[in-house]
């Protein structure tokens, strides 16, 4: 196996909901996928695999990054195109998780499998030493378990697992793939059932279940309780069974159940009554319509399992028990959790202890170290911290001992002794030196893997520093920072990372110091998004205090600053992720190149609140345009038009490609963790090569009063069809005036200064009239838009 591992062409085994979406996300990464099923029993002999290809496009959300990328999969059945396998480096087998099946398949396909191709089984728990049993001697070195969590493109989580002999070289390269190429966040499992991720999620979930019922609390009071408010997904723990399918969350437990005799927990993994009785009447979760919840017209409804029937869902978190969660000390929150007698609380008290004790009875079984667990659980669940982070922030010794109490008292689910090394004296698990490995019996620190030095900021566990640069210029907006290597990183410190006038004096500031002192400049955010646009409040409360003037000099200085971006003598590299809307959409556009991670979510949206794009980005599209579109400059403007006057946002950078609100030379990266490093590398490479800002815009063609009168001959159909509003139409208006380059000739020649004048006349017009005002306070005290 060489040192590099060249992926070029996969084969995906299995054509059902996740080997469908799995070749989804390789083509999303322009890997050559070929897709095989059975071949259909009439018609065509590909029809199974064509009919998952096209389900792809009914997803919600959408596997696919462009709704075009499902024609790149190549469709096949396993009667008539095994030869394909031949030119495949990787084949990765997805069917049904049913051990005869998987083994009879590899029967047949091991004669046609390249010698240097890796295979791999996305199994989620199934005994992966037992598929490599039945393949030739030649292949076992070169195949593992991949566990791709659900879905694939979103879900952070791919879980390597290695049978006793696979070649180390094999699993590295595979790590590699998958983290640079895929995007995701790898973490080895040992070969045990359900590996790391679904063995303490699906454990959690159970004693979730246990404690729900030993508390006599309803399903919804424990959503309330078992969500955000202690760091979890919004979907909690009944509806996550929902979303996932009740018949799959029977399955995992009986698979608990059936593989693992002598777990001390074993009692525990059968399928509670309720469940049992939903699953048997085919009330599956979200896919019949009906499971835990179930909605009613426009009622959200909930079973209530001692009725043996669905009611009005009401349930919710205590006072008492709100206030004990909104406690910042772990430690202390702990504490009150432990010592109240409040039922919610005791709940939560037994639910964490529970996961806390098996947690740390089978990590020396499941995993290496502490950190592949807590990495698992939060990747692959959505937990802001994992369980030994969590009880490790509680407090260790005094937790471990409490659960000690409870274990003596006969109260614990187990009376499993707790492991000697929890109570060695020891703080914690996570340490800056590394995390701890009962099997080693020492830390051992994170993997040294070429791939990993490309990740300035890899997701932190507890107790790991992150190196934060050294501060070059910092304001109460923006800090800028460096790590020595000729490259200055800006950060805005604001909620949402939003625009206010202390980011965009410093933005400003910032280039200066980067002009003098530095090589170039990457615009990056620590965290999700990049931004979310301009303060709406600060602006609004302005113009509530009929500060026109004052609004007015500051729309001016947002144009000022995306033009300070665009012209600054060092190249300015913005780095995107996450959500890049309205002014935050600007900035990348005036920046010198973009680097935007595939889930970034790009759009000029103003027209939702009433306003249009004022901080150079309409300026910027007629510029555009003017320089790619020749004669017709209508058909180049059309498309950007219905982009933001119904405010669009690109669901993937791939698609703000499409929207041209990426250039095509800007870069996608698959791994947000990556997207630093490359963007560093794009702003050295622009650097190095000589960078020079581009000439000012003094000869733009625009559309003028011809372009003007088209687009709004379309707004007037949509208004007249009832599909736009008064005010739609006049938020549409203005931005059609100003991308056609007001009431001047077609074809006249204006300078970037004139549609900077148009953009800022427009935008001031519009924030003054009541009904756009009513749209911001909207969605400022909602988050949701208004249709007024």
């Amino acid at each position: 196996m060489s040192k590099h591992l060249q992926i070029r062409k996969v084969a995906v085994l299995g054509a059902g909901v996740m080997g469908a979406q799995i070749a989804a996300h390789l083509v999303n990464a322009d890997v050559d996928t070929v897709l095989f099923d059975l071949p259909a029993k009439e018609g065509d002999p590909n029809g199974i695999v064509n009919k998952a290809i096209a389900n792809l496009g009914k997803l919600k959300p959408s596997p696919l990054a462009t709704k075009e990328r499902a024609a790149a999969i190549t469709p096949a059945n396993y009667d008539q195109h095994l030869e394909l396998l031949r030119d495949c480096d990787l084949v990765i087998e997805a069917i049904a998780e049913r051990m005869d099946w998987k083994r009879d398949l590899y029967g047949k396909v091991a004669p046609f499998i390249a010698d240097h191709a890796i295979v791999a089984s996305n199994t989620s728990g199934l005994s992966i030493n037992g598929m490599a049993e039945v393949l030739p001697e030649a292949v076992r070195p070169r195949f593992c378990g991949v566990h791709f969590f659900n879905p694939p493109r979103y879900m952070h989580l791919a879980e390597l697992i290695p049978c006793k002999g696979t070649d180390k070289a094999v699993l590295e390269g595979l790590e590699t793939f998958l983290t640079t190429t895929l995007g995701k966040g790898v973490v080895y499992a040992r070969d045990t059932p359900n590996f790391i991720g679904n063995r303490i999620g699906v454990f959690s979930m159970l004693s979730t279940m246990v404690h729900t019922e030993a508390f006599k609390l309803g399903f919804d009071e424990v959503d309330a309780l078992t969500g955000p408010a202690i760091g979890r997904a919004k979907s909690a723990t009944y509806r996550t069974a929902d979303v996932v399918g009740l018949d799959t969350m029977g399955h995992v437990i009986k698979t608990m159940a059936d593989t693992l005799p002598d777990d001390p927990w074993r009692e525990y993994f059968a399928p509670p009554a309720w469940l049992k009785g939903l699953i048997d009447n085919g009330a599956l979760g979200q896919k019949t319509g009906a499971g835990v919840f179930r909605k009613q017209g426009k009622e959200i409804q909930v079973l209530d399992p001692s009725r043996g029937e669905y009611v009005a869902s009401s349930g919710k978190a205590a006072d008492e028990v709100v206030e004990i969660l909104k406690t910042r000390d772990p430690k202390e929150k702990f504490a009150k959790l432990h010592a109240s007698d409040h039922p919610q609380a005791k709940f939560l008290w037994a639910m964490f202890r529970d996961l806390f004790h098996y947690s740390a009875v089978q990590l020396e079984d499941i995993a290496e170290t502490a950190r592949d667990v807590d990495l698992a659980i939060r990747w692959g669940y959505g937990w802001k911290q994992g369980p030994f982070e969590t009880w490790q922030a509680a407090g260790w010794q005094q937790v471990a001992k409490w659960i000690q109490a409870d274990i003596d008292a006969g109260k614990a689910m187990s009376s499993a002794p707790l492991p000697g090394w929890v109570t060695d004296g020891r703080d914690g698990v996570h340490t800056a030196q590394g995390s701890y490995s009962p099997s080693a019996g020492k830390v051992v620190p994170r993997s040294d893997l070429a791939v990993y030095q490309r990740q300035r900021f890899p997701d932190p566990v507890l107790g790991e520093q992150p190196r934060h640069g050294e501060v070059a210029y910092e304001n109460d907006g923006v800090r800028l920072w460096h790590d020595g290597d000729g490259i200055a990183v800006l950060s805005f410190k604001t909620k949402m990372h939003t625009v206010n006038d202390a980011v965009l004096d410093g933005i400003q500031e910032a280039i200066g110091v980067a002009e003098r002192d530095f090589q170039a400049m990457v615009i990056w955010q620590p965290s999700e998004p990049f931004s979310a646009g301009a303060d709406l409040a600060g602006a609004m409360g302005l113009l509530k205090d009929g500060k026109v003037e004052a609004f007015n000099d500051m729309v001016a200085n947002f144009q000022a600053t995306s033009q300070r971006i665009k012209y600054s003598m060092v190249p300015v590299v913005a780095a995107v992720r996450g959500l890049a809307l309205g002014g935050g959409c600007e900035f990348q556009m005036h920046s010198a190149r973009t680097v935007a991670a595939l889930e970034s979510y790009i759009g000029l949206v103003e027209a939702g609140v009433g306003l249009l794009p004022a901080g150079g980005g309409l300026k910027e599209i007629a510029r555009r345009v003017s320089q790619a579109s020749g004669d017709d400059l209508f058909a180049g403007l059309k498309p950007y038009f219905e982009a933001v006057a119904m405010g669009k946002v690109a669901t993937s950078a791939l698609e703000a490609k499409q929207f041209k609100l990426l250039r095509e030379d800007d870069v996608v990266v698959f791994h947000q963790h990556e997207l630093l490093y490359v963007a560093k590398q794009q702003a050295r490479a622009l650097a190095e090569s000589g960078y020079r800002p581009p000439m000012p815009g003094r000869n733009i063609a625009v559309a003028g009063d011809v372009g003007v009168a088209t687009l709004k001959m379309m707004l007037v159909n949509m208004l007249e069809g009832g599909f736009i509003s008064e005010h739609d139409y006049e938020v549409s208006s203005r931005i059609a005036t100003v991308l056609c380059g007001g009431e001047v000739d077609r074809g006249a020649v204006v300078d970037e200064e004139w549609l900077l004048r148009l953009e800022r006349e427009h935008f001031v017009a519009l924030a003054q009239m009541p009904k756009t005002q009513e749209r911001i306070m909207h969605t400022l005290k909602t988050g949701k838009p208004l249709r007024n």
